[in-house]
C-alpha cells in the first residue's frame, strides 16, 4: 500500500521468473503493483516478456478492470488472471470474466485484519474477506488468491488459522500468500 516503501529484489523480471522456474515453481504468480495503484495496467512489455521466455503457467494481476485487458493477457499467454479490487466495486464483472473465461479467472482477495483492501491496499473496506469468498462461491473462479497484509513480505509464516478457516468454507481451491 506504500509506493515509496519498496524492496527491490532484482531489476530483471524475466531472469526472477526464470529463476523461480528453474527452482521447480509449478505457478507464477505476477503481478503489475504499479498497475494496481493506477487502476490500469503499466507494466504490459515486461509481462510480455515473462509469458514469452518463461515455460511454467503465468497468473497475473494488477489494474485489471475490464474484459478487454482479461482477453489480452490471456491471448498473450497468461493462465490466469486475478482479479481483486473490482470484486468490490464491480461483482457483476467477476461473474462476467467467469462465464467468458472459464478456469482462467482468480479472485485475489488481500486482507487486513480480515477486511479486504482494495486498490494495492490503499483502501480497507467493510467487507469481511469470508463473505467475499462465499459471495462468489458458484461464479466459477479456478481459485481465490488469499493474501494477509500484516504477514506479506515479514517472513513471519502463514495466518494457517484465517487460511484453514477460509478453505473449510468454500469449495474453491484456496492459495495462501502473506507470510511465506
Amino acid at each position: 500500500g506504500d509506493m515509496d516503501d519498496s524492496t527491490v529484489f532484482s531489476d530483471d523480471p524475466v531472469a526472477m521468473a526464470q529463476k523461480w522456474a528453474q527452482a521447480g515453481a509449478e505457478l507464477i504468480h505476477v503481478i503489475d503493483l504499479n498497475g494496481a495503484f493506477a487502476k490500469s495496467p503499466q507494466n504490459i512489455d515486461a509481462i510480455r516478456k515473462i509469458l514469452r521466455h518463461v515455460q511454467v503457467p503465468i497468473q497475473l494481476g494488477g489494474g485489471i478492470r475490464n474484459q478487454k485487458t482479461i482477453e489480452m493477457y490471456i491471448n498473450m499467454g497468461a493462465k490466469r488472471v486475478i482479479l481483486g479490487s473490482e470484486a468490490v466495486h464491480r461483482p457483476e464483472f467477476v461473474d462476467e470474466a467467469c462465464r467468458e473465461f472459464p478456469n482462467q479467472i482468480v479472485l485475489g482477495i488481500d486482507a487486513r485484519n480480515g477486511y479486504v483492501a482494495t486498490d494495492g491496499w490503499i483502501h480497507t473496506t467493510r467487507v469481511r474477506a469470508m463473505d467475499l469468498a462465499k459471495q462468489f462461491e458458484n461464479s466459477g473462479l479456478a481459485a481465490i488468491n488469499f493474501t494477509d497484509i500484516h504477514r506479506d513480505g515479514m517472513q513471519s509464516g502463514l495466518n494457517i488459522i484465517e487460511i484453514q478457516d477460509l478453505a473449510e468454507a468454500i469449495e474453491i481451491p484456496v492459495i495462501a500468500s502473506g507470510g511465506v
